[in-house]
């Protein structure tokens, strides 16, 4: 049995904002879950069988290529996430960070290099293989993905209900338990159309860790939420990271968020990774593509303008 952790930290009393006093948690009744909920997390294990240590590797990418459309996305890229740790993913739009999640959740190959995860080769995996990948991990949408004409409490039954036989009391107290821990416990019964923005990703969050994942996937968590809730889903994903013992991927371009979070850091440009590192070693970094990404400057080596014609030949010439 591996170890077990209390769900009571996640408490309205331990998640207060910064600015102010504003309640985390939405108004809900009292419940014994607020006390003294317990859950028992089994040990993760190698694809071998054998439990996996501390910083072990979960995902790595050797020299992998990728296109589409005839435009190469990466060129060479090589990226490690560890156990337990938590990984960031960053770049400006359009340097492939989410196509980089769909090539480890196997939505799409690589063209040529390695992406593995576990030590298994994703590319090489059957559907069933697949699948039994994909219950290893949890998803946090960059648009939460919740299903508009269920509640709540059904979008975190989902996962549960599609994976898993288990009695309906059963999937109550892990609903709940998922809910109070991300501070919705109350809201259960509201329909997506009910929440703001920043609720809806903590719903989608809530949903995400129901099934107990080993490693979990952010794309993109941070946008359109307000400070507030920027703050809130930032401490969420330090604080389930901790209790869980769990691996997390976060694929963002928001530096300063990142850098309150992340072990380790990796930056993307032009198909492949200019800098790793701690954040404050990117930080550091005397490289222009870093400095400009993480100091936000307008003008660098990352082009703002889409590649084009000349733009005289093109307003003059009537090029299309």
């Amino acid at each position: 049995m591996g170890p077990v952790f209390k769900w009571d930290q996640f408490s309205t009393d331990s998640m207060l904002q910064k600015a102010g006093r504003m309640p985390f948690c939405y108004p809900s009744p009292p419940s014994t879950l607020a006390k003294a909920h317990r859950l028992t997390e089994s040990q993760p294990q190698n694809s071998d069988g054998s439990p996996a240590q501390a910083g072990d590797v979960v995902i790595e990418a050797r020299d992998v290529h990728y296109s589409i459309g005839g435009r190469k996305i990466f060129e060479g890229l090589d990226i490690t996430a560890r156990r337990g740790r938590i990984t960031a993913f960053m770049g400006p739009s359009g340097t492939g960070k989410t196509t980089l999640l769909r090539l480890i959740t196997g939505q799409a190959n690589a063209e040529s290099g390695s992406v593995k995860a576990w030590g298994q080769e994703v590319s090489r995996m059957s559907s069933r293989e697949l699948f039994a990948l994909r219950r290893r991990m949890g998803m946090l949408f960059q648009n939460g993905a919740l299903l508009t004409d269920e509640d709540v409490y059904e979008n975190v039954a989902f996962p549960l209900r599609a994976h898993a036989k288990l009695p309906e009391e059963l999937v109550r107290q892990l609903v709940l338990t998922k809910l109070h821990a991300v501070g919705l416990r109350g809201a259960a019964r509201l329909m997506p159309a009910e929440l703001s923005g920043g609720m809806a990703r903590r719903v989608a969050l809530a949903r995400a860790i129901v099934m107990d994942p080993e490693l979990l996937i952010y794309d993109e968590p941070f946008v359109g939420l307000d400070p507030i809730s920027m703050g809130v889903v930032c401490r969420l994903i330090k604080q389930l990271n901790e209790a869980l013992g769990i691996t997390s991927i976060v694929v963002s371009h928001d530096v300063h968020e990142l850098s309150t979070i992340a072990d380790d850091s990796f930056l993307l440009s032009g198909g492949k990774v200019v800098a790793q590192g701690t954040p404050a070693e990117l930080h550091k970094s005397d490289r222009a593509e870093v400095r400009q990404f993480m100091s936000g400057l307008a003008d660098g080596p990352v082009a703002f303008h889409y590649p084009a014609p000349d733009y005289a030949q093109d307003l003059l010439g009537g090029q299309s």
